[in-house]
């Protein structure tokens, strides 16, 4: 049996990422996702994000932030980041949108919130009940 990986964070940019860069150096069948509304990056400010929506490429992010401010995003790391995630794959995905992508045998999040959205967001009973029978008797 193939195993197929997903790696969930909020914003499908900094853990899952690196997370599916690493798997995908070793060959795994991997894929990654966010579960917000939007993708946030930070800003010149804390209430300054810059906000992206699910499927903007990441050279977009990465030409949009270095015309903005480039010392200030290759310091803080994003403009670095942004490129190791355009060397993985086009643009950042929407967990809650990914339904064409098939199922996954295994599926890592980085964060409560984030695991409590892809429990509520999929049919995951099966594996639920396969991993905890005692949780629905």
């Amino acid at each position: 049996m193939k195993f197929r990986y997903a790696m969930v964070c909020s914003s499908n940019q900094n853990r899952s990422m690196e997370a599916h860069s690493l798997l995908k150096r070793h060959g795994f069948d991997v894929s990654s996702y966010g579960t917000g509304s939007h993708v946030k990056l930070p800003g010149p400010s804390l209430r300054e994000p810059n906000v992206y929506d699910f499927g903007t490429p990441y050279k977009q992010m990465f030409d949009d932030l270095r015309r903005k401010d480039p010392e200030l995003y290759k310091r803080n790391g994003i403009l670095p980041m942004l490129k190791r995630n355009s060397g993985v794959k086009l643009a950042p995905q929407r967990w809650q949108d990914n339904a064409a992508d098939g199922s996954f045998t295994v599926v890592l999040t980085f964060e409560e919130k984030v695991f409590d959205m892809v429990l509520e967001g999929k049919d995951v009973s099966f594996v639920l009940q396969f991993l905890f029978p005692w949780i629905f008797r």
